[in-house]
């Protein structure tokens, strides 16, 4: 997640550098070829070529509108699982007692229990973070050789490739105990069996009387959230912004682009030859606006591909763990995850 209010010319300049060669090349040929030939049929009229651009802004605003929604329901998500983690912590704490126990059980041993319940809900998180970084098909970094390679470059300089993942491993095999991390090494999705884990627990607690129905029912209704979270964000991950809007819009851009040297050399040819040159610069910049409209749609509607456009996993998470740690007692807290070149994670 960007931080700064704006961005800066080097990063527009990062983001846009290949399209603004691209494009420079196709406008200056166009430009030269109408200067040599004067050929007629090279000019275009503009009402043709406005009225593409008017439908082609329409389309691309709808897309970016369809982008930010996906971002923002990603962002919303993650908060709910901050807030219901914190919540987990606490109820995890005031509920498992001895109060309703069938036989005596150690002050020491209840504290295990409940560290067990809440270290693994702060793994989970970060499991659940891992599996959504998993690139799909239709993600930048599995697209054709330049996109592919500008994403990875992207990850590495901005993105996810500034943290540290074998910590992160590290952390989470800390977190849980070796019989739930033997448990787990066979299992797929194993956030959704993190969770399961904790189902069990309950199961356990209950039979020993460390928690009564009501408490049961509530810590059930609280992991029952959990895995309402993650649903959602694997709907989010799994399918993509439809790609008759994701695909076509750069396609009307592009097409948009190719035609608009020809209606600015002819109206600026108007007011004369050396005026004439002044088509490249305007014709540039009129394509990359509409580039950068498209790019901005491109780029958000995959909150959780790693990118520095994602929501901050990384930051929300370590927010859950200093939280839930905290509310454990427990000291050496983590500190929160900091802001690297202008970018959160």
């Amino acid at each position: 997640m960007f931080v700064h209010k704006s961005f800066s010319p080097a990063r527009m300049f990062f983001l846009t550098k290949f399209h603004i060669l691209w494009l420079t090349l196709w406008v200056s040929f166009v430009t030269i070829l109408f200067e040599v030939t004067r050929w007629e049929w090279l000019e275009i009229p503009w009402l043709p070529i406005s009225v593409i651009a008017t439908a082609v802004a329409f389309y691309v605003g709808f897309k970016n509108n369809q982008s930010y929604d996906r971002v923002w329901e990603a962002r919303k998500i993650w908060g709910g699982i901050v807030n219901s983690s914190r919540s987990w912590g606490s109820v995890a704490k005031s509920f498992v007692t001895d109060e309703f126990a069938v036989e005596p059980i150690e002050e020491n041993e209840l504290q295990d229990i409940v560290r067990r319940l809440v270290h693994r809900q702060i793994a989970w998180t970060y499991t659940l973070r891992a599996q959504l970084l998993v690139p799909t098909a239709w993600e930048h970094s599995n697209q054709h050789r330049y996109i592919a390679e500008h994403a990875q470059r992207t990850i590495d300089l901005y993105g996810v490739g500034t943290v540290d993942q074998e910590q992160i491993k590290k952390t989470v095999n800390t977190l849980l105990e070796d019989r739930d991390i033997t448990y787990l090494e066979d299992k797929k999705n194993k956030a959704t069996h993190i969770l399961d884990l904790q189902y069990q627990d309950l199961r356990e607690l209950r039979k020993k009387g460390l928690i009564n129905d009501f408490r049961h029912m509530r810590m059930e209704e609280n992991l029952s959230e959990f895995y309402t979270f993650q649903g959602q964000c694997e709907r989010i991950k799994k399918f993509p912004l439809p790609r008759q809007y994701g695909g076509m819009s750069f396609v009307f851009v592009v097409i948009f682009i190719f035609l608009l040297p020809f209606g600015m050399v002819s109206e600026f040819a108007k007011m004369g030859d050396l005026v004439m040159w002044l088509a490249i610069p305007a014709s540039v910049l009129v394509g990359w606006v509409y580039l950068v409209m498209e790019l901005v749609g491109d780029y958000s509607e995959n909150p959780f591909e790693g990118l520095p456009h994602d929501i901050p996993m990384m930051s929300l998470c370590r927010t859950i763990e200093i939280d839930l740690r905290q509310i454990l007692g427990e000291e050496n807290i983590p500190t929160p995850t900091e802001v690297k070149n202008g970018i959160l994670m």
